[in-house]
């Protein structure tokens, strides 16, 4: 079997997605759209203790393994 690729190695790049409300999926998932919320916000991760996460930080991880899981890019379950 041939391996497929996605564009053509032209100058531009490439984009997925037109929009936010585009729905794209990975690994024959459901497609969805451009997640958002106030965890994504960078102003609320803040510098991090090297022995401890405050809530912010853990919000912003846990939107980010949110995110990869609802693309199918993360497990994100055992």
């Amino acid at each position: 079997m041939a391996v497929n690729y996605i564009g053509d190695n032209g100058p531009d790049g490439h984009v997925l997605g037109y929009s936010t409300t585009t729905k794209i999926g990975f690994y024959g998932g459901t497609p969805i759209v451009q997640r958002s919320g106030a965890a994504q916000a960078t102003s609320l991760v803040g510098t991090a203790s090297s022995t401890a996460l405050d809530t912010a930080t853990k919000a912003a991880l846990i939107e980010v393994m949110n995110t990869l899981a609802a693309l199918n890019l993360y497990k994100g379950a055992a």
